[in-house]
């Protein structure tokens, strides 16, 4: 009868086992398949930074880009280009001391590495 009893439970065993080794190789190989995001670069971070900024600071006068008071003077790249601006500081000049009817941000308003997001920001999108 003990023998009975012990066969059961060696061939549960043995099957257990087979079953392990058997899914060992899919483990490995689901394994190697993984993969991980690569973290976002700060440019990536700095652009999302300036997207937000932008929004909280700029788009009631400057939607989409544009200008609402002096549509000659959009943040699209070709006007910013035909005028001078090409650089991050070139923007934030102006934004230190304006042109036209914008209203200028001054360091304590907006810093300089708020600024610097933004204009990069600027660049990138329109």
């Amino acid at each position: 009868m003990k023998f009975s009893v012990v066969l059961p439970i060696f061939s549960v065993g043995y099957i257990t086992i087979a079953a392990l080794v058997a899914c060992t190789p899919e483990l490995k190989q689901d394994a190697k398949k993984v993969t991980v995001a690569p973290p976002e670069s700060s440019r990536q971070i700095q652009s999302g930074r300036g997207d937000t900024l932008f929004r909280q600071f700029c788009a009631n006068c400057h939607p989409d880009g544009g200008n609402v008071s002096d549509p000659a003077r959009s943040l699209y790249r070709s006007t910013l280009r035909a005028n001078g601006i090409i650089k991050p500081e070139d923007i934030i000049r102006i934004m230190r001391k304006p042109i036209s009817r914008m209203l200028g941000f001054d360091v304590t308003t907006l810093s300089d590495e708020d600024a610097q997001a933004i204009a990069e920001y600027v660049l990138e999108t329109f």
